[in-house]
């Protein structure tokens, strides 16, 4: 009978007509009062968990939870399940005096089932002494996973929530999360007091989750934008460290035309929540974030996660990944990986205290190790949260859809439980490995072991094997890491039986990731990757226009102008103006009969064009342009105009002469002729109708030394502008 009030009133409340995994044991656990821990991945359904049980029960149920972003999201689709807009209210520092007053009257009427507050409001003297006041049904602590400094995003203020429980009053506690490795789920336990709890854990497997590694070279940008441009219409989140990245890279994305909007902590509050309704009312198809964004946010229909920088843990990971495919469809999470990145992470941890860059650093290894593997993801993701994975190929990741080769290890992990016992259990893989190659650090020195028999004894193997080994042994249940102490390597009893009767063991080899690819010069200009016969061809239709409009070829488009468009194969007027040297103006007025041999070119030949091609945002110097130009229409004197920016008077010529070649007219002759003699400016004018060539050290040749460089630059400006513009 019970079973079937809980399944009318899921119909009721919520209108489904089942439950999802082992919901319905969960939440009869809360209903019966008794400490829950669940442990259930991104997707899963946790929130229903507490929701449910807060409408049938006596009294309110506090959540607490760390974002605000998130409270709004699930008060709002509360309210949506009911008619009453006062059942579920958030209290945290968002809200003015006013809101706080009504959120007070409707739990003191009774009206509310459901308060969300932050764990700092929590800690108020004011809203603990309140919360005495009113019948409590039961606490739940949501992401719980901010309290342990081993989760990925730890919190200080969530240590105290236990205490604080207990001042205002004990009630039933459950405690939920999306990520929790062993240790963690033991630290949240003790710090909340729920050691006694009954534990609901989830497998941690997303089926249709795709995961793929790709190296990050200089290219990461091109690669992300075309990958969103063949998924066009299709919502996704860039993930990226930091905020300043997360700004760049949506002004790039946007740049290139795709509907992208930024997401992160620091931007205000407003802009964020209208920037995250966008992308769930598909206003907009991808949000570029920190991991600020995405806690609680429930969009089904996230088709791809890409990580454009590794994130600071596994956990992490697994929590973004986590934000695809909630909805059972398609959903590939690809992170583009160089150790450089994680090197960088490491570096920041300095000046912190030991124990927290100790266990950073650990976090980051196993970051490391994942990428790095070229085991199945799906089973080294599972072995990380203590689920054991026993399919050999998943079929939904990188390395199962291209397996390498297995070799056999068995030697080589004799050798390593030998020295790990040998060394009685004390160390971590880096000085195991170490100790292998016969790398002399400053703490096997200390140690005295480049004087045993094992320092150097794995010299034949280079590191990266004697990685795989240790890592693959792990996974394989032959070592354990033992967490309480720094991640040192203990030997379980199946390692035992190994050393005893050494059986076949075998690894795949680690994936290649080139560590100095930023040596790899990046394409500078645009002449490697220049399609000749177009270059040709385009060359012939500026001499034939040049005939035809009498005026020197250079005025048209300059060669690097050409270069350019050889490159990257422009096909509309916009995609032309893109072009260095080409400005709007020179873009309307010869830009036509360009753009159509180029497009008749690429149709002819079938060329795949590189849409995606980096726009640079140059807002800061266009402003710079606007202000020049500005100032010479004012008749203001160039050298004014330097003096004024603090430029010297070349550095200007250099400005006026891009500004000119990008097809602006301007006129400097109130200038030219105060500073040049008339007959200097007739002479280097005549020289330019001629030449082949607009090169100002042939020009400086030509004309002699008569004329000085200033005032050749002067007159060609004046030609350019007239003749070209």
């Amino acid at each position: 009978m019970a079973q079937d009030k809980l399944a009318e009133a899921l119909q009721k409340h919520f209108g489904f007509s089942t439950f999802k995994g082992n919901q319905r044991e969960i939440i009869e656990n809360v209903l019966a009062g008794r400490d829950t821990f669940v442990l259930m991945p991104t997707g899963g359904g946790k929130s229903l968990c507490y929701q449910l049980p807060s409408l049938m029960m006596e009294g309110t149920a506090i959540v607490i939870s760390p974002l605000i972003a998130l409270m709004k999201n699930q008060v709002d689709a509360m309210r949506n399940y009911s008619e009453e807009d006062g059942i579920a209210h958030f209290l945290n520092s968002s809200l003015n005096k006013a809101a706080i007053e009504q959120v007070r009257e409707d739990l003191l009427n009774g009206r509310t089932k459901l308060l969300y507050v932050a764990p700092e409001s929590l800690t108020k003297e004011e809203n603990v002494e309140f919360l005495r006041k009113i019948p409590i049904s039961f606490y739940a602590v949501d992401e719980a996973h901010c309290i342990s400094e081993w989760g990925h995003d730890f919190r200080p203020e969530y240590r105290r929530i236990r205490p604080i429980i207990n001042e205002i009053g004990k009630r039933p506690l459950i405690a939920l999360t999306a990520t929790a490795t062993p240790k963690v789920q033991h630290d949240i336990q003790k710090n909340l007091g729920m050691n006694e709890a009954a534990v609901f854990k989830s497998s941690f497997n997303r089926p249709n989750l795709y995961y793929e590694i790709r190296p990050k070279g200089p290219d990461v940008d091109k690669e992300i934008i075309k990958y969103i441009k063949t998924n066009e219409g299709k919502a996704g989140i860039v993930y990226c460290l930091s905020r300043k990245k997360v700004e760049e890279f949506a002004d790039i994305l946007k740049a290139n035309g795709i509907k992208a909007l930024p997401y992160h902590a620091g931007m205000e509050s407003q802009v964020r929540t209208a920037n995250q309704d966008a992308f769930l009312m598909e206003q907009a198809d991808v949000i570029v974030a920190t991991i600020a964004f995405g806690m609680g946010i429930d969009k089904p229909d996230v088709r791809y996660v890409i990580h454009y920088d590794m994130p600071k843990s596994l956990e992490g990971y697994y929590q973004e990944t986590g934000r695809a495919g909630r909805d059972g469809g398609e959903g590939n999470c690809i992170a583009f990986y160089t150790y450089k990145d994680l090197q960088k992470l490491e570096k920041f941890m300095q000046g912190k205290p030991v124990a927290e860059q100790e266990i950073g650093k650990q976090l980051l290894q196993e970051t490391a190790a994942y990428a790095e593997t070229a085991m199945c993801r799906r089973k080294v993701l599972l072995h990380y949260f203590g689920e054991e994975y026993t399919e050999d190929n998943c079929g939904n990741c990188d390395n199962c859809l291209n397996p390498k080769k297995r070799v056999e290890a068995k030697e080589l992990l004799s050798t390593v439980l030998e020295v790990v016992g040998a060394l009685k259990e004390k160390f971590k893989t880096e000085y195991i490995v170490n100790l292998l190659i016969g790398n002399e650090t400053a703490e096997i020195q200390s140690y005295k072991h480049n004087e045993s028999e094992y320092f150097g004894s794995g010299q034949d193997e280079d590191e990266k094997t004697w990685n795989a080994v240790i890592r693959q042994a792990l996974i394989a249940g032959y070592l354990v890491k033992d967490i309480e102490n720094y991640g040192l390597l203990k030997i379980t009893p199946k390692g035992h039986a190994f050393m005893d009767k050494p059986e076949s063991f075998k690894i795949v080899e680690d994936n290649e990731f080139d560590e100095d690819e930023e040596d790899v010069p990046v394409r500078g200009g645009a002449s490697c990757a220049v399609d000749p016969t177009l270059y040709a061809m385009m060359k012939d239709l500026r001499k034939k226009l040049s005939k035809r409009l009498s005026v020197p070829p250079f005025v048209i488009f300059q060669d690097p102008s050409l270069e350019a468009m050889a490159t990257t194969y422009p096909i509309t007027l916009e995609e032309l103006q893109n072009i260095p040297g080409v400005g709007a103006g020179k873009a309307k007025r010869y830009g036509k009969e360009f753009i159509d041999l180029i497009r008749k070119h690429v149709e002819e030949n079938e060329i795949e064009r590189p849409e995606d091609l980096r726009v640079r945002t140059v807002a800061n110097k266009s402003k710079l342009k606007v202000w020049i130009v500005q100032s010479i229409d004012r008749k203001i004197a160039l050298d004014d105009i330097a003096t004024t920016k603090g430029m010297e008077f070349s550095e200007l010529l250099t400005e006026v002469e891009s500004i000119v070649y990008s097809g602006t007219r301007i006129n400097i002759d109130y200038f030219l002729n105060d500073v040049v003699d008339e007959d200097h400016i007739s002479d280097i004018y005549d020289y330019f109708k001629t030449a082949e060539t607009d090169n100002l050290e042939q020009a400086i040749e030509e004309l002699g030394s008569d004329y000085t460089e200033d005032e050749i630059r002067l007159v060609r400006i004046k030609f350019l502008s007239e003749m070209g513009n």
